[in-house]
């Protein structure tokens, strides 16, 4: 179920994009500096008070209780448990902030990605699987969470903390400090190891995520169910599945036992180092070394078990960020997508739309490459007009249709709408120009009356109904238990193929737009649903400029003008009559047309 093309590069690594990226991911933040700067105040108020308490235990041990001053020791100790109080109160309110902050930084990030995707052409959905889209929004956006909401905050938190105590440390003993930091280069460049490894690794899994997504997606589909029920291949995809879920446990193991072991032996030794400490201060005093009072030991040492907790948790904290770059990088990667189909800087507005559409010497090639899958095309269709575009499959007549809403953009020539270049129009006016009922009829998980108003969301009860009569659907929902409260079911299962196109239908004439792209509507249906869905064009087409793209050629018989395109060429053009006449391409098509046996 895999597709040809797959848009999920990933970049190499290079060490020189990582500043680059920590700034980009910086300035995320930066709408919410103010909020940050209250959380930076509170996590020094916080790291000040923290440290403050070694100072009160030393003034305990060597002054209040050696020389009996009960006051003083009632001050020490009432300063002890006030610190403990606020620094709770500081954590409880940092948390609230940072996590406030962070689930909005998701909030934005998941927005501008399903924003970006909504502007990309038709091109890029149809090579990318639905699921990688899905997980990029889903996992790696939600495997940022840990990142965004308390790794930051953590950061600048223990940093400060650090800081902080080692300056406590060598206001105590500057000699005991130098011992105690000894090994700090060492940690630190462990833990950078540890990162890279990691990040490599997480980069692979969300990889995995992706394609795991995607299978389900595909499989669990109403549409994949049928399909693998149908030809017998539901064991085979289970055991598909199982091989996918199989690689994403080996991965997942791997990421959270990446460095554990050495992060392991980073904690014994930081965990040892009271030990050292006063193994240290105990032989230098037996040495004759110099005079260090006991409640400057303990101070110290009750310093550095302070500093244990920040230090360990930094380089964690460290060892996560390295992890956190893979997950931004691919959210960057769709964010810097280049975007296919954009508006004008200073794009056209059209009030009033009459409706003429013409192709002059239009050309398109998919990606802009490869050969020319239209080549040459002139038409003219004037406004409230009808053009029928046929030929054999592959001709471009999909794709032909497709560039006058902009779901693709011509490589060559251009597509005007009254005159009017559409690549010069806004967004606004070409979706009021332009409808398209499509074969692929998609309806939503929702009532038919929310399908309905997707295209007029403000649309009265009325309104739905004298649409659904035009339709000719509004007798069948009628007849449904809730009318049409009735939930249609995953991608409309719960309809026939020729009552979703009769919905699809109704929907379009909410939009009542002046141009009208039918592709192929009825190719799929059989001869009597398709008698019932043509009446339903009929009205829908009344008034409007309407370009039909045909398989049937029954359904073409009475358009103003028909054009035959054949390997991207406009072979002939002509009423059905004049065509006949000239005995060429599109009277083969008839004549294949009448060999055929009709369906019920």
């Amino acid at each position: 179920m895999k597709p040809e093309h797959d848009i999920s590069w990933t970049p190499p690594a290079d060490a020189r994009e990582q500043p680059r990226q920590v700034r980009r991911i910086l300035r995320l933040f930066r709408p919410y500096r103010g909020r940050l700067a209250v959380v930076g105040a509170l996590v020094g108020a916080a790291s000040l008070v923290s440290v403050a308490t070694p100072f009160l235990i030393r003034e305990i041990l060597d002054v209040a209780i050696p020389e009996g001053r009960t006051g003083l020791l009632s001050l020490l100790a009432l300063g002890m448990i006030l610190g403990a109080v606020l620094t709770s109160v500081f954590g409880v309110l940092q948390t609230l902030i940072s996590t406030t902050v962070g689930q909005r930084v998701m909030h934005d990030l998941r927005t501008a990605v399903y924003g970006r995707l909504q502007r990309m052409s038709l091109a890029f959905f149809t090579r990318t699987r639905t699921g990688e889209v899905q997980s990029r929004i889903a996992n790696d956006i939600g495997g940022m969470q840990a990142t965004v909401t308390s790794t930051a905050t953590s950061l600048v938190s223990n940093a400060t903390s650090v800081i902080a105590t080692v300056v406590a440390m060598i206001a105590l003993d500057w000699r005991l400090t130098v011992v105690s930091l000894l090994l700090l280069p060492v940690f630190v460049w462990v833990s950078r190891r540890v990162g890279n490894e990691r990040k490599k690794i997480t980069t692979q899994r969300q990889k995995q995520m992706a394609a795991m997504a995607a299978t389900v997606t595909e499989s669990l589909s109403v549409s994949g169910i049928l399909l693998g029920r149908t030809m017998g291949r539901s064991d085979s995809l289970t055991r598909s599945f199982a091989g996918e879920s199989e690689r994403l446990v080996d991965l997942e193991v791997r990421s959270n036992m990446a460095g554990r072991w050495r992060m392991a032996v980073i904690t014994i030794v930081m965990a040892a180092l009271p030990a050292v400490i006063y193994w240290t201060a105990g032989l230098a005093l037996q040495l004759g070394g110099p005079d260090v009072s006991i409640g400057t030991i303990v101070a110290f040492v009750s310093l550095q078990q302070g500093l244990f907790r920040p230090a360990v948790s930094l380089l964690s904290t460290g060892v996560q960020i390295q992890t956190s770059l893979a997950l931004f990088q691919r959210i960057f990667e769709y964010l810097d997508l280049p975007l296919d189909i954009t508006e004008r800087e200073n794009p056209v507005h059209l009030d009033q739309i009459k409706g003429e559409v013409r192709f002059e010497n239009v050309e398109f090639r998919y990606d802009g490459k490869g050969g020319p899958v239209l080549d040459g095309i002139d038409i003219t269709v004037p406004a409230g007009g009808g053009l029928a575009v046929v030929g054999p499959t592959g001709a471009g007549k999909s794709t032909l249709g497709y560039l006058v809403p902009r779901l693709y953009d011509v490589t060559g020539g251009r597509v005007t709408l009254d005159g009017v270049d559409v690549r010069d129009l806004d967004f606004d006016t070409l979706t009021r120009a332009v409808g398209v009922v499509s074969q692929e009829t998609y309806l939503f998980h929702a009532s038919v009356a929310d399908n309905l108003r997707f295209a007029k969301p403000d649309a009265t009860d009325e309104e739905l109904v004298e649409a659904a009569r035009a339709a000719q659907i509004h007798d069948h929902i009628a007849a449904l238990p809730d009318g049409y409260d009735t939930v249609v079911g995953e991608r409309g299962h719960r309809f026939s193929g020729g009552e979703k196109q009769r919905l699809a239908i109704a929907r379009t004439i909410l939009r009542d737009p002046p141009v009208l792209i039918l592709d192929e509507a009825t190719s799929a249906l059989d001869t009597r649903t398709e008698a019932a869905v043509q009446q339903a064009l009929d009205a829908l087409s009344a008034d409007r400029t309407t370009i039909t793209i045909a398989h049937r050629l029954s359904t073409v018989r009475d358009a103003d003008q028909i054009a035959v395109l054949d390997s991207g060429h406009l072979a002939e053009r002509g009423t059905h009559e004049e065509l006949l006449e000239l005995d060429g391409r599109y009277a083969a098509l008839v004549r294949r047309d009448a060999r055929r046996v009709p369906t019920s």
